[in-house]
């Protein structure tokens, strides 16, 4: 049975943030799928909830599941709720994780400041989107570039989302995973905040810190990112011969 890959994008964004890893498994031959979460991409008219959330992933692992050992992959609060599910309490048919741009305990002063800022831009005439759009420009490469806002920005969801990510007990989901994982970021992530403390609680993780590189780092760097799924992947057809 071959390795089955289980996307999960970011905060605004949607599955097609993964175009770029999609058609490196494509061209491979393995198999994927990405999700969109409740208020984002295809569900965007859904209201997010973190119930809701934790259900598609649980749903698309099962399905993957019957065909092979999965390997989750999240990116940011998709990492988040990556991580909470697999070491949520519940065994779970996650055989492996790549968890990016994530090593932050979505609570306390850093969240407020997160929210505070994402309300800012919200406010904005045209919410924020001129300036996300030159950033993206500056930072991105063309290849990638349109990947992020493919399937709309769920501008509405995002606060309720950040707030309810307060509500997960990450750290002690992140001790309870004893699956082969990878943390992987990008040198200048604001969310490696609580790096190391990840670290420390899931010992056999390997951390792949990605130079010259932001938050955005499945987008900025694909081929290192998709190196590390090769490497993933590879980890687990071993395990699993």
């Amino acid at each position: 049975m071959s390795v089955q890959i289980v996307f999960v994008h970011g905060i605004r964004t949607s599955a097609t943030m993964w175009r770029s890893q999609q058609a490196f498994l494509d061209a491979r031959g393995y198999a994927h799928t990405a999700v969109d979460l409740p208020g984002h991409g295809a569900r965007i008219a859904e209201d997010f909830t973190l119930h809701e959330a934790l259900h598609t992933i649980d749903a698309a692992v099962r399905d993957a599941a019957r065909r092979g050992p999965v390997l989750l992959v999240g990116h940011s609060m998709g990492g988040i709720l990556s991580l909470s599910y697999t070491g949520g309490g519940e065994t779970t048919p996650v055989a492996g994780l790549v968890a990016a741009s994530c090593t932050a305990l979505p609570v306390g002063a850093g969240l407020a400041a997160y929210r505070w800022l994402a309300r800012a831009m919200d406010s904005l005439p045209d919410r924020g989107r001129w300036l996300s759009d030159r950033v993206l420009d500056a930072t991105i490469p063309p290849e990638t570039r349109e990947d992020f806002g493919a399937g709309g920005y769920a501008l509405d969801a995002q606060d309720i989302a950040l707030g309810s990510l307060s509500a997960l007990d990450l750290a002690a989901a992140v001790a309870r995973i004893r699956l082969p994982l990878w943390f992987v970021n990008g040198q200048y992530d604001q969310l490696r905040r609580h790096e190391t403390l990840f670290c420390s609680l899931a010992p056999q993780a390997e951390l792949i810190v990605v130079p010259r590189t932001t938050h955005l780092v499945t987008a900025m760097r694909p081929r290192i990112f998709n190196a590390v799924l090769q490497l993933a992947i590879a980890t687990l057809e071993k395990e699993s011969s």
